[in-house]
């Protein structure tokens, strides 16, 4: 590791008392130059339980006010940022070292566009649903969606301002409060979007951030939040996961993933190729959701590899400060002896190094975008999350040894299918054990508000985005009430009689027996 690397990492992983009243302070240092950007406050647990406290008691007067007036207010803040879209993308490009484009892109813009989806339809999804009874008809059934109080998220550093947006403006527009607990390895953005959200006329309690290291994040937990969600890895989701099972807090695991990207035989090579780089290579790798390993047919692999070299290979990566990059820094060093490590166990067992394949020397913390052909599963680079710039390629014989391939995995949060023939693509789809599987596209349903994100296997549980994660993000309450009276002489109340079990036995002969009323309603619909 080298000397910035090194002192990035320790700068990282350890907090500093620097501020000469002895308090533990985190410090941010830009991936791409090593520069100091600021530090940020180490939360202990009782600073964590005030930040609660506050988020609760600004929930009780925003939890009593309509949906729709929620969602007009929520549109006040989304406003706020786009109008600062120039402040948060320059922090944003400085604290994680990604291009401009993609910290507004993949950052701000979806950020409010879930805001925007959802203050639209924020009222219909919340609305009150009555349920059809099939046997009792005299009584009606409605479900009604009262917010569950204080949400606390818990972020990672790879997209440290939208994905805790896209999770806090459903929590907002469902009527609770949020404490949001960010990666320390980026601290400041969310610090940053705090200081927006208080001075574009928010309430100051309804949102906390609250800063520090694991066990800040633990603090929160601690606290008596009512719902959590958390984005991350899988050592440190099986760890939340448990905490609040312990503590009966319902939550949404958002793990990791090692997206397979099928190119089949009949696929468009050029778009196949170009998404695969994209898909690959965006946010320099650091992409859940990225494309991490590529099974290409017999029949297009040669093309396909090739092409796939030459993109790779013209990739400009760098400080995006100093002009137009394509790829821009590692943000937390580890990742790069993770890369290598990944690396290195592939060549030795036979893949070839097709472009990049090592750290670039100089400032920063940069990766070359790397691309590996001849790769199988008996290396660690096509079988456990990298979380970085190396795309492996593995050949197969078939579509079907694809798919075999492809679902051989402990993870299953996305994957991507390549073919000219879209109905035969979507039946391939249907196949790979994946929460979300795109066709003829990469990583875009990360962005898209309208329907649900998360995984399967170890990639987690639950769902973020969709209409039902809005609904998640409130107590469902059952009311059921008579259309008419039956009465206050009910057979099958106290005091049970002879009487009451052979209306009983005849009733349920007469609903579910072979030749029943049920089934023959059933039979006539």
């Amino acid at each position: 590791m080298g000397m910035l690397a090194a002192q990035m990492l320790a700068a990282q992983s350890a907090s500093s008392k620097s501020n000469g009243q002895g308090a533990e302070r985190i410090k941010s240092y830009a991936p791409a130059t090593g520069e100091l950007l600021g530090e940020a406050p180490v939360m202990g647990p009782e600073e964590v339980r005030a930040a609660v406290a506050r988020a609760r008691r600004g929930q009780q007067a925003w939890g009593a006010l309509s949906v729709a007036e929620r969602c007009r207010r929520v549109l006040r803040f989304r406003d706020a940022i786009v109008d600062r879209q120039d402040e948060l993308i320059d922090l944003l490009s400085r604290e994680t070292g990604k291009p401009l484009i993609e910290a507004l892109m993949h950052e701000v813009t979806p950020s409010a566009t879930v805001a925007t989806y959802f203050a639209k339809h924020g009222p219909e999804i919340l609305a009150p649903r009555e349920v059809p009874l099939d046997l009792l008809k005299h009584r009606k059934a409605v479900l009604h969606y009262p917010p569950r109080g204080v949400v606390g998220c818990i972020t990672p550093w790879n997209y440290p301002f939208y994905m805790p947006f896209r999770d806090i403006f459903l929590a907002l527009i469902a009527g609770n409060a949020v404490v949001l607990k960010p990666s320390e390895v980026t601290p400041l953005i969310a610090l940053r979007a705090k200081a927006i959200w208080d001075e574009s006329g928010m309430p100051v309690d309804l949102l906390q951030v609250v800063t520090g290291y694991g066990a800040t994040g633990a603090a929160l937990i601690d606290a008596g939040v009512d719902f959590v969600i958390f984005t991350g890895g899988v050592s440190t989701g099986r760890r939340v996961a448990a905490a609040c099972g312990e503590r009966l807090i319902p939550c949404v695991m958002e793990l990791g993933g090692k997206a397979p990207l099928i190119v089949c035989r009949d696929a468009d090579v050029e778009l196949a190729a170009r998404g695969a780089v994209f898909g690959g290579f965006t946010n320099a790798g650091q992409v859940c959701i990225g494309v991490e390993r590529v099974y290409a047919h017999k029949d297009v692999v040669e093309s396909l590899t090739r092409r796939m070299t030459e993109l790779t290979k013209a990739l400009r990566v760098g400080d995006p400060a100093k002009g137009d990059v394509d790829v821009g820094a590692i943000i937390f060093p580890k990742q790069i002896d993770i890369a290598e490590a990944h690396i290195q166990d592939a060549v030795s067992k036979g893949a070839k190094i097709l472009a990049g394949g090592a750290r670039i020397p100089g400032v920063g913390q940069f990766f070359a975008p790397t691309l590996l052909g001849g790769c199988d599963h008996s290396m660690t680079v096509m079988t456990e999350e990298i979380f970085g710039p190396v795309v492996p390629i593995m050949e197969v014989d078939s579509d079907e040894e694809a798919v075999r391939f492809a679902n051989q995995s402990h993870l299953g949060l996305n994957a991507y299918v390549f073919t000219k023939d879209r109905t035969y693509g979507e039946h391939l789809a249907q196949r790979i054990e994946a929460g979300s599987v795109l066709v003829n596209d990469v990583v875009t349903n990360g962005g898209m508000p309208e329907v649900p994100f998360g995984g399967i296997k170890q990639s987690g549980f639950g769902r973020v985005l969709g209409h039902e994660s809005l609904r998640d993000m409130c107590n469902v309450r059952h009311v059921n009430v008579e259309r008419f009276s039956m009465g206050s002489d009910n057979p099958l109340w106290f005091p049970y009689s002879a009487k009451a079990l052979t209306i009983a036995r005849k009733a349920t002969t007469l609903f579910f027996g072979g030749g029943g009323l049920l089934k023959k309603l059933s039979n006539l619909l």
